[in-house]
């Protein structure tokens, strides 16, 4: 099971809002299949690691290790328990039950009713956290949050501009080390949506883009929500697909890959974001800044994950970083930048 998580990692950016899924088939105790999810649409792990098993007359005797229960409905691809019990497999083990209604317990109907033997929760935590983002999309109805900035050593995250001449302001608002800034671009390419406010993007005219790091783009989500940016911004050149939230009494017409979205000013901000960006189907949302719209999710509680940078040097004065309490996940040190992943409690 540990293996079939790690091959249900390698879908990562590829398969949403499809969950990743890893999987192995053991006979005799030695491996003679594997797969996982590779992208949306396309085959799934179980589909996959049966089609590696060269003696398919093995099949019978064989016990299929996955993830996360095999699926029982017709999607993009015929139901996965089906395809199992054809192949008269003996033993399926499965790591967590598939929180969506369609499946949810079904699948192992499906496989019991064939008289195949059904293990459950192998290893169900590891399981259920590399799908962390499918089932926070299924259970919640959002998208997984992952809130990410980098800040100096004393708590600044980008520099005051009104004090700085434009020349030293762009010396400056550069905070974490180049190679880190390579791995910022491969997150890119994991999740499914980066997300800035109307004064990041202003300031910074960001691309959003995973242009140092091989792999897909992800969607962008602007707030302009009265209607302040200039349509000359990065953010708007329509080479990625864009939301860009807007109060109401600006709704603007949506163009290609430019998709505007009307809220409200008499609701709360982030629910109104996250329940159109579920609608929209997205299964993971990284906020890059700034500080307000940081601090706006911190302090309405709704975030799973922050990613903080933090470099050595100091700005003395600025923009203050953003304050939340969470429980450290795991931290490491790059070219002197230390990188924390913060779980939310």
């Amino acid at each position: 099971m540990q293996r079939a998580i790690e091959l249900a990692k390698l879908g990562v950016g590829s398969v949403s809002p499809n969950p990743q899924v890893g999987c192995v088939i053991v006979h005799n105790n030695i491996i003679i299949g594997e797969g996982w999810h590779q992208k949306f649409g396309g085959p799934h792990a179980e589909i996959q690691a049966l089609n590696s098993v060269t003696n398919k007359w093995l099949l019978k005797e064989s016990t299929v290790y996955v993830t996360l229960e095999p699926c029982s409905h017709f999607g993009k691809t015929p139901p996965c328990a089906n395809a199992l019990i054809e192949h008269g497999i003996k033993q399926v083990v499965i790591g967590i039950t598939d929180p969506n209604p369609l499946v949810s317990g079904k699948g192992i109907k499906l496989l019991n009713d064939a008289g195949i033997n059904v293990i459950t929760d192998l290893l169900k935590n590891e399981c259920a956290n590399s799908n962390k983002r499918y089932i926070t999309y299924i259970n919640q109805k959002r998208p997984y949050v992952i809130l990410k900035w980098a800040q100096t050593n004393d708590g600044f995250i980008a520099p005051d501009k009104n004090e700085l001449s434009d020349t030293e302001f762009e010396k400056q608002k550069q905070i974490s080390a180049a190679t880190v800034q390579k791995i910022t671009h491969r997150w890119r390419t994991q999740e499914d949506a980066f997300m800035v406010g109307t004064n990041t993007a202003l300031i910074d005219n960001p691309k959003l883009s995973a242009r140092h790091w091989q792999g897909r783009n992800p969607k962008r989500v602007v707030l302009d929500l009265n209607n302040r940016l200039s349509k000359s911004l990065c953010l708007f050149d329509g080479t990625q697909p864009t939301f860009v939230f807007v109060y109401e009494e600006n709704q603007t017409e949506s163009t290609y890959n430019m998709t505007y979205i009307p809220i409200t000013r008499k609701k709360d901000l982030v629910p109104q974001i996250l329940t159109e960006l579920y609608k929209q189907k997205i299964q993971s949302l990284v906020i890059e800044g700034g500080a307000q719209i940081l601090q706006t999710f911190i302090d309405s509680n709704v975030w799973d994950e922050a990613i903080i940078i933090k470099a050595p040097h100091q700005l003395t004065q600025g923009i203050k970083a953003p304050t939340l309490v969470g429980k450290t996940k795991e931290s490491f040190l790059i070219e002197n930048n230390i990188i924390s992943r913060i779980n939310n409690q």
